[in-house]
């Protein structure tokens, strides 16, 4: 029996701790890495240092945790057991005993069928609340200690309702800093307060400074937002239109400017009228004029801007998963947009035309092609990626603007008409196989531009990490039961043997 015993703790053990490796050592097993920079000839002296095998920047990009909270609970504003809160008080309006043991029953068939089952259910959820934040957070973790990221984004959605109180929305905010992106921290004010320039790399602090972009859950559609909920929104989680500059740190050439890595985080979410809040929405379009009259000449491709963002821009149905749709509150409560699955057209042509330049027109400066960069948002939890373009036409002004899927448009599209891509980050919850978005930015000294590349990694469902710490638990207390076990018996036998063994040599003695 000893053996079978053994036996188990063997494969018990083993299993364990293959699982647990896998769990906590994924990024690596799975070959998860940034992309690195390639070059097809040596770069100048002057730059050697920054061309290398590692991008000097690295972005580890998050979508969509959603942090679910007291909505999601099964518990009632009358208490755990709202079955019994009357109970003395009804029981006395039976005239009869017959009718005070029917009202008494009634009250016991509900606390059983009813308020037990809610209130174990509202412990179920509480533990999956429980398990879903430090999954969220395994994530983070993992790939923050592996990955090296130089900068770290969650795009949006950072909790699951923008109705809920202001009480549960700093509950929120404690577990997403506290379980989630524990050791991270929120972008200081004083880092966002206006357009800064920095050296890349200089300030290591960035490397756990969490950049937080606000999504419809957190402040609301257009329709939605209000002071206060914007207001909170920046108190826990950092401001929501903000830029702020990386050079790289060697002098610029005779002529030349020093190349720039231009960081943009912009609310989305009130760029579509009606909106609710009219000053809101123009404080974010003086936030967009004023990056783009701020913004180096269209020719400078040494300059290229990643934006970072909530909603994803238009594209026709059928591209990425989320399709068109539009949907308005009714007059009496501001006639604001209520819910859309992405920009509408116009406001995409805004950034597209507007932040990055780009036109139809090939007399204008750059022959219309625009800024360099790169779009990642969130909001469409499947996640895709596009490729936002001009097609040829034989009247440039009749030119609108298209979206394809990137795989299919890379080698063909890229370059030769104006265009840029967008990367809807897949989100990072379970259900989505527990995404995260890799994304490496270097400049290429050869042809004096900004060169992106995009790879993910995934954990699994949220079901891998319950079930691994479940076995390690299982594991753990098996072996000590065996253990002790095992230590009792041998102990019993080895006090018995020494016991007779004395009895023994006392007769001999005596003898």
């Amino acid at each position: 029996m000893h053996q079978i015993f053994i036996a188990v703790c063997f494969v018990l053990y083993t299993v364990a701790n293959l699982s647990t490796c896998y769990l906590y050592l994924y990024p690596l097993l799975k070959g998860c890495s940034f992309p690195s920079p390639s070059h097809t000839q040596d770069p100048p002296p002057a730059q050697t240092h920054i061309e290398s095998q590692v991008a000097p920047f690295r972005l580890l990009v998050l979508g969509d945790p959603q942090l679910e909270g007291d909505s999601s609970l099964h518990e009632t504003t009358n208490g755990s057991f709202p079955s019994l809160k009357n109970v003395w008080s009804d029981i006395k309006t039976g005239s009869t005993r017959e009718e005070r043991s029917d009202i008494l029953l009634a009250h016991w068939r509900d606390f059983i069928y009813a308020d037990i089952p809610h209130l174990l259910q509202s412990y179920r959820k509480r533990l999956d609340l429980f398990g879903n934040d430090y999954y969220l957070g395994h994530i983070y973790r993992s790939l923050h200690w592996s990955m090296h990221p130089t900068h770290v984004a969650v795009l949006g959605d950072l909790i699951g309702s923008q109705w809920v109180t202001d009480e549960e929305f700093d509950r929120r905010g404690t577990r997403y800093w506290k379980r989630v992106f524990n050791g991270g921290s929120r972008v200081e004010d004083e880092l966002t307060d206006k357009a800064r320039t920095e050296i890349i790399g200089l300030d290591k602090k960035w490397t756990d400074r969490v950049i937080n972009v606000a999504g419809n859950h957190d402040i609301g559609y257009a329709g939605d937002i209000t002071l206060d909920r914007l207001r909170r929104f920046e108190k826990v989680f950092g401001k929501a239109n903000w830029e702020t500059r990386f050079r790289l740190p060697f002098p610029a050439e005779e002529g030349q400017e020093i190349p720039e890595l231009r960081l943009v985080v912009l609310n989305s979410l009130n760029l579509d009228p009606p909106a609710l809040d009219s000053g809101i929405q123009a404080d974010t379009y003086k936030f967009m004029n004023d990056i783009i009259s701020s913004s180096r000449p269209v020719e400078d491709k040494s300059s290229s801007t990643i934006l970072l963002t909530h909603l994803p821009l238009y594209k026709d149905a059928g591209v990425c998963v989320d399709g068109p749709y539009f949907a308005y509150h009714e007059e009496q409560y501001g006639a604001g947009v209520k819910e859309q699955n992405h920009l509408s057209y116009d406001a995409s042509i805004n950034i597209l035309e507007g932040i990055y330049g780009m036109s139809g027109n090939l007399e204008a400066p750059g022959n219309g092609f625009g800024r360099k960069g790169i779009i990642l948002t969130g909001h469409d939890h499947e996640g895709c990626g596009v490729y936002h373009y001009l097609p040829e036409s034989e009247d440039p002004t009749s030119r609108a603007w298209a979206a394809e899927n990137w795989n299919a448009t890379s080698s063909s599209r890229h370059g030769t008409v104006p265009g840029i891509p967008e990367i809807t980050v897949r989100s990072m919850m379970g259900d989505f196989g527990g995404n995260a978005g890799l994304l490496s930015a270097w400049f290429d000294p050869n042809v004096r531009e900004w060169k992106y590349q995009y790879a993910t990694c995934t954990l699994g469902s949220q079901h891998i990490w319950w079930a691994v710490h479940i076995l390690d638990i299982i594991t753990v207390v098996y072996l000590v039961i065996v253990g002790w076990n095992l230590y009792l018996q041998n102990g019993f036998v080895g006090w018995s043997l020494h016991t007779n063994g004395d009895k023994g040599d006392a007769k001999e003695k005596t003898l």
